[in-house]
């Protein structure tokens, strides 16, 4: 694995969402004098938050999947993650409700899930369940250490007997074909499909690799964190804030001031310039491009994922507080293959929609006034490159009609007492400076994917590694936390397990 070259002492990195807390952690646990540089005045990034009349909203994710990784960022710096954020385990992990009126809750729990998938669809469902669960796992452990947790330097260097296995599991197969080896019944076929949404490709298209996504939330478990997801963003940038990490919230990195091949300094909005032996920056990547002064090296242009449109709403409690109602529920529209020829390959909004709605007052009533509950409905969309759509015209009435599919058929209680709190558009998602006006990134295709995704160290400059979304691994909490730990790895080569925290231990 190749490393930076030259003095690492003093590491700037840009950006505290959860890529930079990463970094920043297994920095200062490595004894590197770390400061990390934000335009908001919070720690978050994607993970953003919003308060509104005494509602608490994340407009980022909603919720949390291997905890794992949230325990090897804390004990980088030697603490533990149940002293810093309480991660509440979310069941069923979702309820999933489909055109015909069928309905089936998802347990990570394998014989309770296999029990009610023997209901729903009968036992050779649920046998089949219980085969597509084990090759989740299979594959999980076979991609998990050697593709995903891993820094490629260059794709010669994914030739391993671990590609072999990874390649006689199917992993390179389609999704959707390999789902279908376990599964007949097209409603569960979505039900372990769906996800490849989060990458941005369709599960007819996206490699079965990332079916590790199902495995994520159908097999590892889902968590949602007191207080919200903003309370994990906090509670790592205390972490690190701990161990010596200093924050520079409200500043914006405008410029990198470069001598010969290495970056000297960062120059902020206000003229501050900070002095540094190396840089780790987690901004998009125009503006990575832009501060590098740099343009991409590739053949075929970089694609951005779909985008979404995202209702967040209050109302009665009695109009959502009914104890069916979990913390998760996907309603999947009836022209479900249709969803992904409209919003990715023809730019339209969804004809028949399929959303998410989210229930955090299920986990954490603290989320909302009394008597009240908060509601978070997410409708994918396209993004702002291949969608036309005028979104200063056509929000209010699609956030209507979102609505209106909502309470015909899962709410009808919610009435005219419903308050839209906050709405994002793709046009939303643009003016906070995300590519193409999505909040996905970059779409996992093929070509996109592994050591074929924009690399986290640049040509030419000696010092500058990359973190986040649209570097390696990918999207995702999980993988963006990985991603701020590889990019520790870069700058200070991979500790030995007897090593870590030594220099952070001595300093304590």
């Amino acid at each position: 694995m190749r490393t930076l070259s030259g003095p690492t002492d003093r590491v700037i990195v840009v950006g505290a969402g959860f890529a930079g807390l990463s970094a920043a952690l297994h920095l200062a646990g490595r004894g590197r004098e770390v400061t990390v540089v934000e335009r908001e005045p919070w720690p978050g990034g994607r993970a953003g938050r919003r308060d509104v009349g005494g509602y608490l909203l994340d407009t980022g994710p909603t919720v949390i999947t291997m905890p794992d990784l949230i325990d090897e960022a804390f004990a980088a710096v030697g603490e533990n993650t149940s002293l810093r954020v309480e991660l509440l385990p979310v069941e069923p992990a979702y309820r999933t409700e489909f055109a015909d009126g069928a309905g089936i809750d998802v347990h990570t729990d394998a014989d309770r899930m296999a029990a009610a998938v023997r209901d729903f669809a009968g036992p050779r469902e649920a046998a089949g369940y219980l085969a597509l669960r084990e090759w989740l796992d299979k594959l999980y452990r076979t991609e998990f250490a050697g593709f995903i947790a891993a820094n490629f330097d260059s794709p010669v260097s994914m030739l391993t007997p671990q590609l072999a296995r990874l390649a006689g599991l199917g992993g390179f197969r389609k999704w959707e074909t390999m789902v279908k080896r376990h599964i007949a019944d097209p409603r569960l076929q979505r039900v372990f499909t769906f996800q490849s949404l989060y990458a941005g490709v369709a599960p007819q298209q996206a490699l079965a690799v990332y079916a590790v996504i199902a495995y994520m939330d159908t097999v590892a478990g889902v968590f949602f964190p007191r207080g919200g997801v903003r309370a994990l963003s906090d509670g790592l940038a205390a972490a690190a804030k701990n161990a010596g990490v200093t924050f520079r919230y409200g500043s914006t990195v405008t410029e990198l001031e470069r001598t010969a091949d290495r970056v000297s300094a960062v120059i902020t909005d206000t003229g501050e310039r900070i002095s540094c032996d190396a840089v780790v920056l987690t901004t998009e990547l125009p503006l990575t491009y832009q501060l590098l002064g740099r343009r991409p090296r590739r053949p075929l242009p970089l694609r951005t994922a779909p985008s979404a449109v995202v209702l967040h709403l209050g109302c009665r409690a009695t109009a959502a507080g009914d104890a069916r109602l979990p913390h998760h529920t996907i309603l999947f529209g009836a022209e479900w293959d249709q969803t992904f020829t409209d919003i990715i390959r023809d730019g339209r909004l969804m004809q028949d929609p399929s959303l998410l709605v989210t229930r955090p007052t299920a986990s954490d009533t603290s989320l909302a006034p009394p008597d009240r509950e908060l509601l978070y409905v997410l409708a994918p969309a396209p993004n702002l490159a291949r969608g036309r759509i005028n979104w200063a015209d056509a929000a209010q009435p699609y956030a209507r009609s979102l609505l209106d599919t909502v309470e015909q058929r899962l709410l009808p209680n919610l009435g005219d007492d419903v308050e839209l709190l906050h709405l994002d558009t793709p046009a939303d998602w643009a003016r906070q400076g995300m590519t193409d006006g999505t909040p996905f990134a970059l779409a996992h295709t093929f070509a996109q994917t592994g050591p074929f995704r924009p690399a986290n160290l640049i040509r030419g400059i000696d010092n500058v590694v990359l973190a986040g979304s649209s570097t390696t691994p990918g999207v995702g909490v999980p993988t963006t936390l990985i991603s701020g730990r590889l990019a520790a790895d870069r700058i200070t080569g991979t500790p030995s397990r007897s090593t870590t925290n030594l220099d952070l231990k001595a300093r304590h």
